[in-house]
């Protein structure tokens, strides 16, 4: 398991690569949405491959990721005295705004050295995304935001979105993911299509194990006013050319608002995925992939074989 510190918060990351008759791949980088994992893209980084060296991480307080900076227990040595004072400095300049996750992504990308890349993000993954790309433009090759969109504001649906928010992030039995078929009630309304148990599981147990600060967090400043205002802005100036994913039947993300913010912008492409819902890259892979194949001009798997 690696891990690499990013502004005092330990974060994992993990490479999915396969041997290449060519020295160099590109780097497609995944950003996983609210309460998940990296986990979850691990079949569609699979997948690509054969095409793209990829990179996973888990985002700060989801997955296998700490939530806030370590504190190295007390000592009195001076390079543990040091360390104390930049994680302290780190806990208070970190919030949970999307846009300081968008930092941690610039952050993570100068740590492990990596030139341009390609991004594929999902959910709120992909809100962070498009912050990424207006703030980092020239980080950025190709863009692939999956079950994204725009969004009006309505008070009291926030207000009571948060209220019950809250308590799902509260009240989050560990015991929960041992009870039969509670993965299968859970994921009923992100889902369409069937996935396998296994992905069902994986997302239950990520969503149990989250940070509580970061899960709650998030959770306020994905869903706001002041997001519903920034969004369509962010959208509308994007520079690097976009696919725009939607599952048909969305119940978190409707395709109407991924559609609505595709229409801001020529250098944004709509694909919508017939019969699946929040997770379409899980729910219809060979679509999903073949699409994603399309717009980064890349043959499909049996097109090279044949």
């Amino acid at each position: 398991m690696a891990y690499v510190n990013i502004r005092g918060v330990e974060h994992y990351y993990e490479w999915v690569k396969q041997p290449s008759t060519t020295l160099i791949k590109p780097v497609m980088v995944f950003v996983h949405g609210w309460a998940g994992s990296a986990r979850y893209w691990k079949s569609t980084a699979n997948a690509l491959s054969d095409q793209f060296d990829c990179l996973l991480y888990d985002l700060r307080g989801f997955g296998r990721s700490r939530g806030k900076p370590t504190i190295v227990q007390a000592s009195e040595s001076v390079a543990a005295s040091e360390t104390n004072q930049e994680a302290s400095a780190a806990i208070q300049e970190l919030t949970y705004e999307l846009e300081e996750y968008a930092d941690d992504l610039a952050v993570l990308l100068d740590e492990l050295h990596l030139v341009p890349v390609y991004i594929q993000a999902h959910s709120m993954g992909a809100s962070v995304a498009t912050l990424f790309f207006n703030r980092y433009p020239q980080r950025v090759e190709r863009g692939i935001l999956t079950c994204s969109g725009i969004f009006e504001y309505d008070e009291k649906a926030f207000a009571d979105f948060h209220k019950f928010g809250g308590y799902v992030v509260k009240f989050r039995p560990k015991w929960l993911s041992k009870i039969p078929f509670v993965d299968r009630m859970f994921m009923a309304r992100f889902l369409h299509s069937s996935i396998p148990k296994a992905e069902r599981q994986a997302f239950l147990e990520d969503f149990l194990e989250a940070d509580y600060d970061a899960a709650l967090g998030t959770i306020f400043t994905s869903v706001s006013k002041a997001q519903s205002e920034v969004m369509p802005q962010e959208f509308a100036k994007l520079t690097i050319p976009t696919l725009l994913v939607a599952g048909e039947y969305d119940k978190i993300i409707p395709a109407a608002m991924g559609k609505q913010a595709a229409e801001l912008n020529d250098k944004i492409e709509f694909a919508l995925i017939p019969n699946t819902g929040h997770f379409p890259m899980l729910e219809d892979a060979p679509t999903y992939l073949q699409r994603v194949r399309e717009f980064l001009r890349i043959p499909s798997a049996e097109k090279i074989l044949s």
